[in-house]
C-alpha cells in the first residue's frame, strides 16, 4: 500500500482497490439502552489475530443468523471521523472455522442497533463498558452530526476505545479510563 493510499503524514485518505475510508465517530454512554429503543440485537465475538491488523468476527443475530468477515483496518494519524481504510471479506464457516484456530486475543460484546446508534455493550473484563458509534457516508455527515442526549462524552480521538486497544486492556485500567470521563460502572 502506499503512503497516500494509508494516508500518511497528513495526506488525503485514498480508497484502494478493495478498501473503503471508514468515518465513524465514537461515544461513551452511561448505561445500555432501553429495550423499547432496539431494533436489533446480535453477539459479536472479535478475535484480533496477533501481530496482524486482522480482525476475525463473528456476529450471532437474535433471529438465528449469523456473519462471519475478516476485516483489515488501516488507521491514519489524524482526528475526527476519518478512521482509515477498512477491507471486509465475508466467510463461510469453513473459512471462519480455520482462521479462528490462529493466535487471537478474544473481545465479546453485544450490539443494540438504536438508529443513528450502534451501542456495544461489553462483557469479561470490560463489563460495564457501554460504547456508542454512528458510522458516515461522507466527511460533511460525521462533522454535522448532533450525538443524542444519552452520549456522555465523544471519544473518537481516544484510541483506548478502540477495538484493537480495548482487546488488550485490563479491568484496572479501564475503570481508570472511565473515571477519566466521569464515569464508574461500579458505583450505586
Amino acid at each position: 500500500m502506499t503512503d497516500k493510499a494509508a494516508g500518511v503524514q497528513g495526506q488525503s485518505v485514498c480508497p484502494g482497490k478493495y478498501a473503503r475510508v471508514e468515518r465513524e465517530r465514537r461515544f461513551l454512554l452511561a448505561e445500555p439502552p432501553t429495550p423499547s429503543t432496539v431494533t436489533a440485537t446480535r453477539v459479536i465475538t472479535d478475535r484480533y489475530l496477533v501481530g496482524t491488523r486482522l480482525r476475525l468476527r463473528r456476529a450471532d443475530f437474535s433471529d438465528g443468523g449469523c456473519e462471519r468477515k475478516l476485516t483489515q483496518k488501516v488507521p491514519i494519524p489524524r482526528p475526527g471521523g476519518v478512521q482509515g481504510l477498512i477491507t471486509n471479506t465475508y466467510l463461510s464457516p469453513a473459512e471462519y472455522d480455520l482462521l479462528a484456530s490462529l493466535r487471537a486475543a478474544v473481545l465479546s460484546k453485544t450490539r443494540f442497533s438504536v438508529p443513528p446508534l450502534g451501542v456495544d455493550v461489553f462483557s469479561g473484563p470490560l463489563q460495564g463498558l457501554v460504547l456508542a458509534e454512528a458510522e458516515f457516508t461522507t466527511d460533511e455527515e460525521a462533522q454535522s452530526f448532533v450525538p443524542p442526549p444519552q452520549c456522555v462524552s465523544e471519544v473518537t480521538n481516544d484510541v483506548r476505545f478502540t477495538g484493537g486497544r480495548l482487546v488488550e486492556t485490563s479491568r484496572q485500567d479501564l475503570l481508570g479510563w472511565l473515571a477519566e470521563y466521569g464515569l464508574d460502572p461500579e458505583g450505586p
